[in-house]
C-alpha cells in the first residue's frame, strides 16, 4: 500500500478532474490503457481513462503466460490490480464511451456522458472486436476456456489434444499449421463459402483433417469436452478454437482521417504516434499479435512520448 502522502495526491487530482481539462485522454481501459495510464499519472500528468466496459482480457479465464504469474491470473484480476494502480497514482477511470472526437486548436475535444472534455493529448487503446462463431451458448463457452480465441496465448494447453478450429477462410489453415505445433489431432472446421478456402492442399501437407460444414449444434460437457454438431453427427474435440478474425475498433481515428492500414489497424510510428498530431495508439488496435505484454510495452512507449512532446511543448526539454 502507498503512502497517505502519495494517496492525499491521487484524491487531490481526481478531484480536479472535474475542474481542470485532461491533459491526456485515453479512451479504453484494457491492458494498454491502464499502463499508459499508471505512466502518465507517474509522469504527473493529470489522464482521465475512459473505460467503455467489455475488455477483451475479461475473456481470459486464466493466463499462463503472463510475465510474473508462473501459477496463472484471471483476466478479471490483471485489469483489476492494473486499475488500482493506475487510480492510485492519480489517474481518473470513468465508465462511458466517447461519442465523438474531434480536434480542437491544438488538442481534442471529445463528447463524454454528455459532457465535452478537451485534452492536449489522445491515446486510443480501443482494441478489437472478435468474430465469435454463431453457436449457442459461444460466450459462456469462452469463459470456461471451451471455445478459444487465442492459440499465443494458450496454444500450450492443447498439447496432445483433440483439437478443432472453426474457420470461414484461409485464416483457419494459418492457426491449423500453428497448432500442429501441439498436436497431431487438429481438424479444421470450414463454415464459410468453397472459394474463401484457396489453401486446402498446405491442410492435407501437415495431416490436418477438413471438414466443409455449417455447425448447428453444439454441446458443452463438463469443463474439458466441447462436441460440435452438423446435420445429425457429432463429433468430440479436447479444445476449440475459432478463427473467425478481428474487427478493429477505429471509428474515432477515422473520424479524425488518421491513417490505418489495409487490416484497418492503426498506423503508428516509432513512438506510438499516428498520422494526426497528438493522437497515440496502442494495443490490440495496432498490432495483430494481441498480446498483454505487447499491449503494455507499447502503452508505455506512447505514455513516454506524449509526456515529452508535452513537455517540448511547454519548454521543459533541453536542446
Amino acid at each position: 500500500m502507498l503512502g497517505n502522502s502519495r494517496g492525499a495526491v491521487a484524491n487531490d487530482m481526481a478531484d480536479a478532474m472535474s475542474d481542470l481539462e485532461a491533459e491526456v485522454l485515453i479512451i479504453g481501459a484494457g491492458p494498454a490503457g491502464l499502463t499508459a495510464a499508471t505512466y502518465l499519472a507517474r509522469f504527473r500528468r493529470r489522464v482521465l481513462v475512459v473505460d467503455g466496459g467489455g475488455a477483451r482480457a475479461r475473456w481470459i479465464p486464466v493466463s499462463h503466460n503472463m510475465p510474473g504469474f508462473p501459477e496463472g491470473i484471471t483476466g478479471d484480476a490483471i485489469l483489476e490490480r492494473m486499475t488500482e494502480q493506475a487510480v492510485e497514482y492519480g489517474a481518473v477511470v470513468e465508465p462511458g464511451r466517447v461519442e465523438v472526437l474531434e480536434r480542437d486548436g491544438d488538442g481534442f475535444v471529445a463528447r463524454l456522458n454528455g459532457r465535452e472534455v478537451r485534452a492536449r493529448s489522445v491515446l486510443l487503446a480501443t482494441g478489437v472486436t472478435d468474430h465469435h462463431p454463431d453457436l449457442p451458448g459461444v460466450e459462456r463457452a469462452i469463459e470456461r476456456s471451451l471455445v478459444r480465441i487465442c492459440p499465443i496465448c494458450d496454444g500450450y494447453e492443447a498439447i496432445d489434444k483433440a483439437v478443432a478450429i472453426i474457420g470461414n477462410d484461409d485464416r483457419g489453415v494459418r492457426e491449423a499449421a500453428f497448432l500442429r505445433t501441439y498436436s497431431d489431432r487438429v481438424t479444421l472446421i470450414h463454415t464459410g463459402p468453397a472459394g474463401a478456402l484457396t489453401q486446402e492442399a498446405e491442410l492435407g501437407r501437415m495431416g490436418v483433417e477438413l471438414i466443409r460444414t455449417a455447425i448447428n449444434n453444439v454441446r458443452l460437457e463438463g469443463d474439458r469436452v466441447t462436441a460440435l454438431g452438423w446435420g445429425e453427427d457429432f463429433r468430440v474435440f479436447d479444445m476449440v478454437y475459432s478463427a473467425l478474425g478481428t474487427s478493429p475498433n477505429a471509428e474515432l481515428a477515422a473520424a479524425l482521417g488518421a491513417r490505418t492500414g489495409d487490416d484497418g489497424r492503426m498506423v503508428v510510428d516509432d513512438h506510438q504516434a499516428t498520422s494526426i498530431p497528438g493522437l497515440y495508439a496502442a494495443g490490440d488496435l495496432v498490432r495483430g499479435l494481441n498480446q498483454i505484454a505487447v499491449a503494455g510495452a507499447e502503452a508505455a512507449i506512447a505514455a513516454t512520448a506524449i509526456h515529452n512532446a508535452l513537455r517540448e511543448t511547454d519548454g521543459w526539454t533541453v536542446d
